[in-house]
């Protein structure tokens, strides 16, 4: 489905995409880890290979890209984050255990805002993750 901002221009997706040196280890993060799924990927694209990942049939996914002779990341902020709302308290939980067995841990967010109801993460490269539950949000 189509929408419209509101000067009526149609938006049919919106990507955020974001270089890696570590291309398995992000997708075992957040495929395995967080659970979601890998919705596309390409190789040898000028030198490019890289993976969308997101939530099924949605309209906005994470890309994630590494060039084959290596390539500048760069260091993200504490407050550079990707949060996940989850309704689910149990669901929330669950993702935290996947992470904690995957060797992933909590971190403490600079906001302490998001510990009140959730956790904090950072993938291989140090970009923040939160899992928030919005159970009586």
């Amino acid at each position: 489905m189509t929408k419209k901002w509101p000067n009526g221009a149609a938006v049919a997706q919106v990507r955020v995409a974001r270089p890696t040196n570590q291309l398995t280890e992000i997708k075992r993060f957040y495929c395995r880890g967080l659970g979601l799924q890998q919705i596309g990927s390409f190789q040898g694209h000028r030198g490019y290979q890289g993976i969308m990942i997101g939530l099924p049939d949605s309209s906005y996914h994470l890309e994630i890209i590494q060039h084959e002779s290596g390539q500048p990341v760069p260091s993200p902020t504490k407050e550079d984050l990707f949060v996940f709302y989850i309704p689910q308290l149990s669901e929330m939980m669950d993702i935290k255990n996947r992470l904690h067995s995957l060797g992933y841990h909590t971190v403490s967010p600079e906001n302490p805002y998001w510990e009140e109801k959730g956790f904090t993460f950072e993938d291989p490269d140090g970009w923040r993750v939160v899992i928030m539950n919005t159970s009586g949000i």
